[in-house]
């Protein structure tokens, strides 16, 4: 089975994506103001790969390790429910997202960037990494992006599994 055939069969599998915020939604810089407000920068086409997910019936959850009002607000403008902030340990957060949406673990993506990230990846039955992503997450990954995170790199994931699952229209599929 060559590593493509492999990817794509994870990938039509996937019933639920879940995305670190900074590193990965982000570009992992965090920005504050004179005045103390927190900005971050998320890229437009992230946005829309995950509201296709959404429409397409895929559910889209975060786990961030940090808290932030601007991740609330922009989550909560592409309709994103499932929204977990402060969360040092992702695992269990995840372990109690599959087991509400009673889902399998290889049903579930997750897309991450550092050391964080490696246990619920290693739960995940399609786990990506950013482009840069540190060297131990890259490893752990079954498919890196090459867009780094908060350059389009979500994007690449959410049309890697619409394509996959035959929910893109064919001029919109990524290049083999």
């Amino acid at each position: 089975m060559t590593q493509t055939t492999e990817l794509l069969a994870r990938a039509r599998r996937i019933r639920l994506v879940v995305f670190d915020v900074d590193g990965v939604l982000t570009d992992g810089r965090l920005y504050f103001s004179p005045e103390g407000p927190e900005m971050k920068v998320f890229h437009a086409r992230d946005g829309l790969g995950i509201k296709l997910l959404a429409r397409h019936g895929i559910a889209v959850a975060v786990i961030s390790g940090r808290e932030s009002p601007v991740v609330a607000r922009r989550m909560d403008a592409l309709g994103v429910t499932h929204v977990y902030q402060g969360q040092d340990e992702k695992l269990p957060i995840l372990h109690q997202l599959l087991s509400e949406l009673t889902l399998p673990s290889e049903s579930c993506a997750y897309v991450g960037d550092d050391v964080i990230d490696l246990p619920p990846m290693a739960l995940a039955g399609l786990a990506c990494a950013v482009a840069d992503a540190h060297p131990a997450v890259r490893r752990a990954a079954h498919w890196v992006t090459q867009a780094g995170g908060g350059q389009g790199a979500a994007r690449e994931v959410c049309d890697l599994i619409l394509a996959a699952q035959d929910a893109l229209p064919a001029d919109w599929r990524p290049a083999p």
